[in-house]
């Protein structure tokens, strides 16, 4: 084994037919879920008495990936998570996912071969690059770091609002992470040209800040001692989560994959038995779930029901009533929803209370300075309540000495 290899014995993938000894048992996995669901609801509330909770984006899925990116700090959490809503706005992120065309995508496909194909173990979506046959001068031909960017941030979009569904309906379990496979065959440091640095730290930031949470384990194949001191300076910018989920494999990797990938879900480029050949190759097919009709049609019925975010629908309800889709599983999303609805109800009927106090007081506090100027003006001298309050004593003095009987 080559000494750039890392044995990863620690990733077992449950295909569900079997037990996975890493994976929680029901009790915990659920004590876990519960938990889960206490800390979002928290999350939820301080975003909603900040007024901070919006419309769209702020489904149970995507609070909780905010918070694991932040170690369930809420406070943290909160300012990662308004980061990704304004940068949402400022990037026109919801016109890029429904109207951007990226007329390059076969030529750029050619020069730099990438795409989903197929599903893991778990049935979580595989992503697949073949950076070793990258050709940066062709690829920069084809396209610019912006489009490319822009492509990237519309396939994000997808994954979370179909890919992850469509797996989770499939598998019957909540999906909503990504496997992915990088073949870094005759890749070094002569390949990390100026160019090249500027789109990885780019895709790199994007995927950190505002996709957070989104991959379950990354493999890197084929990986030698060029590639070492590439990995060198490339982890540099990569945050200690990302970095605890990467494993750096040489040429005999295979048998790592196969624990993880089904031989009929893994290219034959990468000792598989899929072609796709009707596909024009495996990176060009992008098979999955997420193309099934009958898969989609769930999802986009889910969609009309709800009118909400596809995120909101499909991670918020189909994923998590994928296993069994019963009826008391939905009563438990209309719940939360109601609990959700109801907290921002009382949320805004006890501000419009606030502000009726405050003004209240406001008037209060006026009619309290009207009335002690009042009194100033009719406060009187204290010179001549001295010598009325004399002239008193005296008057009542002859009263004093005839009651006494020394008049």
């Amino acid at each position: 084994m080559q000494e750039t290899e890392v044995r990863i014995r620690d990733i077992h993938i449950s295909d569900g037919a079997e037990e996975d000894p890493m994976q929680p048992d029901l009790f915990h996995e659920h004590q876990q879920n519960s938990n889960n669901e206490q800390i979002v609801e928290a999350f939820r509330n301080l975003l909603l008495l900040h007024g901070k909770l919006p419309e769209k984006h702020g489904d149970s899925n995507t609070l909780l990936r905010f918070l694991k990116m932040r170690d369930f700090d809420l406070e943290k959490a909160k300012d990662a998570f308004l980061n990704y809503m304004k940068w949402r706005v400022d990037s026109k992120v919801d016109l890029i996912s429904k109207e951007f065309k990226y007329e390059e995508y076969g030529e750029v496909k050619k020069h730099y071969p990438h795409g989903f194909h197929k599903v893991d173990k778990s049935g979580r979506p595989i992503y697949i690059e073949r950076l070793g046959m990258v050709d940066l001068n062709a690829f920069s031909k084809a396209t610019t770091i912006e489009r490319y960017v822009k492509y990237h941030i519309k396939e994000q979009e997808k994954t979370l609002s179909l890919r992850y569904p469509a797996c989770s309906i499939a598998s019957e379990k909540h999906v909503s992470s990504t496997t992915t496979i990088l073949d870094v065959s005759g890749l070094g440091m002569s390949n990390f040209s100026k160019s090249a640095r500027s789109l990885f730290m780019e895709i790199q930031k994007i995927d950190s800040n505002y996709y957070p949470e989104t991959l379950h384990g990354l493999f890197v194949v084929n990986a030698n001692s060029g590639f070492r001191m590439l990995w060198l300076a490339l982890k540099t910018f990569l945050d200690a989560r990302t970095l605890a989920k990467v494993h750096v494999l040489g040429p005999n990797y295979l048998g790592e994959l196969l624990e993880a990938i089904d031989p009929s879900n893994l290219p034959t480029f990468l000792g598989g038995n899929c072609t796709c050949s009707d596909y024009g190759g495996c990176l060009f097919s992008d098979e999955g779930p997420w193309n099934d009709p009958n898969i989609k049609k769930k999802i986009q019925e889910t969609y009309t029901i709800r009118d909400a975010d596809p995120e909101e629908h499909a991670m918020d309800k189909v994923s998590e009533n994928a296993s069994t889709y019963q009826k008391e599983d939905s009563g438990k999303n209309i719940i939360t929803f109601q609990k959700y609805a109801s907290l921002k109800a009382s949320f805004k009927e006890a501000q419009k209370r606030i502000e009726m106090l405050e003004m209240s007081l406001h008037e209060t506090k006026r009619a309290m300075n009207g009335l002690a100027e009042i009194i100033e003006t009719i406060k009187p001298n204290q010179t001549e309540t001295t010598d009325n309050q004399m002239q008193t004593v005296l008057d009542r003095k002859p009263i004093v000495r005839k009651m006494s009987g020394l008049s």
